[in-house]
């Protein structure tokens, strides 16, 4: 990944190139009027101001895992990866939700080992603001993000992706509540018994079942949030029909324009906003670019032969070996596949838009689960780049804020009861 030194050089030289046009057009302008006062007026409506003014925040990462399996340092700049505190900084990032997930082919459906898996995550978010204090701040509701911003701070919150850490136990919903949780998916890409997975075969005829509504209902009762990404249809819309407050997806896009499973339908955003609720839009290539995804299963055959080397010579864990294989498909995706860029994210949040309006449109990058990203919104530091491109297409300032974190904050306080 790219270094933070040529970013900042990069975002300098954007910043001086459109301030000096400003100053240009104020030279050339009716004299009457201050010069100062225009380039005052210009400097707070250009796109970093903008983007520096509004709450960004991001719904879903997987930097976590990389805490624990890759013992990362994320108050330094990384060399790998999409985000650490520099580049979150860089960014203007203001709160992230990290990804509590339990991968189950690696650590069971349920069980011991998938609580643990899932109370080890936690367990290093609350390590960041107690180690950091100065850069992390834990947060479980909007008031928190809002004091972390005045603080200067990052607020660092949590997300359960894939209820299998609750053990098929509804006291366990609590459990991870109290411990700072504030959303949960039913399922990830495996369904559970309870749930329909998008991902799985199973999971196209499988919705809630009893327990699965009674999961949802002490959610509501909670006020934690639940996520309808990575679910079935059939769950989705049971999930819709049995909740009582908002529902999100923390990481999802459209499938009208790229036709995959882990996508909403136009009929599934219109639900979803019915509810209050937000859609997040994803930043990976594969859900984001139509025809991406038979592309990269196409590379995926053609590499198979290296993914498996790979795993075959790593000597460690089956965590080490999975990370042996992203690691190829990484670099050879962004050899084979061809680049996608923040305005494709753009076209979706767009189509959002005209469905059910800009109330109900947010960001989830679900940085560091993916092995490819936009080119020019590679790693957290490049988030800018969606607000210059928000406002290139006529999002107001006010918009631009509730896209990048001011919907989300309104569905946290709605959760409770504020």
């Amino acid at each position: 990944m790219r270094s933070l030194k040529p970013l900042v050089l990069l975002t300098l030289f954007c910043a001086t190139s459109f301030l000096a046009g400003c100053r240009e057009t104020n030279m050339n302008q009716d004299q009457t009027t201050p010069v100062g006062q225009n380039s005052a007026r210009d400097s707070a409506n250009d796109p970093l101001s903008i983007h520096k003014r509004a709450i960004a925040v991001d719904l879903h990462a997987d930097t976590v895992q990389r805490v624990l399996d890759e013992h990362v340092d994320l108050q330094q700049q990384l060399s790998d990866g999409h985000f650490d505190a520099v580049r979150a900084k860089a960014g203007g990032l203001d709160a992230q939700f990290f990804s509590i997930w339990v991968e189950p082919q690696l650590f069971g459906g349920g069980g011991e080992r998938a609580v643990k898996r899932a109370d080890d995550q936690i367990a290093a978010i609350r390590a960041l603001a107690e180690k950091h204090p100065e850069t992390w701040q834990l947060a479980t509701s909007a008031a928190d993000v809002r004091r972390a911003v005045q603080d200067g701070k990052i607020a660092a919150l949590m997300g359960l992706e894939g209820g299998y850490a609750i053990d098929e136990k509804l006291e366990n919903v609590q459990r991870y509540y109290d411990r700072g949780v504030r959303y949960m998916s039913p399922a990830w890409s495996v369904s559970t018994s309870w749930a329909g997975s998008s991902g799985d075969a199973v999971g196209a005829s499988r919705g809630l079942n009893d327990f699965g509504k009674s999961v949802v209902r002490e959610m509501n009762r909670l006020g934690m949030m639940v996520d309808v990404s990575h679910v079935s249809d059939k769950t989705f819309w049971d999930i819709v029909n049995t909740s009582t407050k908002a529902v999100v997806a923390t990481h999802s896009a459209c499938r009208a324009i790229a036709n995959v499973p882990r996508n909403l339908t136009d009929e599934m955003i219109r639900a979803l906003a019915h509810t209050g609720g937000v859609v997040n839009v994803i930043f990976y290539p594969e859900h984001i670019e139509p025809g991406w995804s038979e592309l990269k299963k196409r590379v995926d055959v053609e590499i198979a032969p290296m993914v498996q080397a790979a795993s075959a010579n790593e000597p460690g864990s089956a965590v080490q070996k999975k990370l042996a294989r992203d690691r190829v498909r990484t670099r050879e995706f962004a050899k084979r596949l061809p680049p996608v860029y923040a305005s494709r994210i753009v076209d979706h949040i767009d189509h959002i838009v005209k469905l059910v309006g800009v109330d109900h449109v947010g960001i989830g990058s679900d940085f560091d689960g993916v092995q490819s990203t936009a080119a020019d919104l590679a790693t957290i530091a490049d988030l800018p780049n969606l607000t210059k491109e928000l406002l290139r297409r006529g999002y107001s300032p006010s918009d631009v804020e509730k896209i990048l974190g001011g919907n989300m904050l309104r569905v946290m306080d709605a959760q409770q009861g504020k």
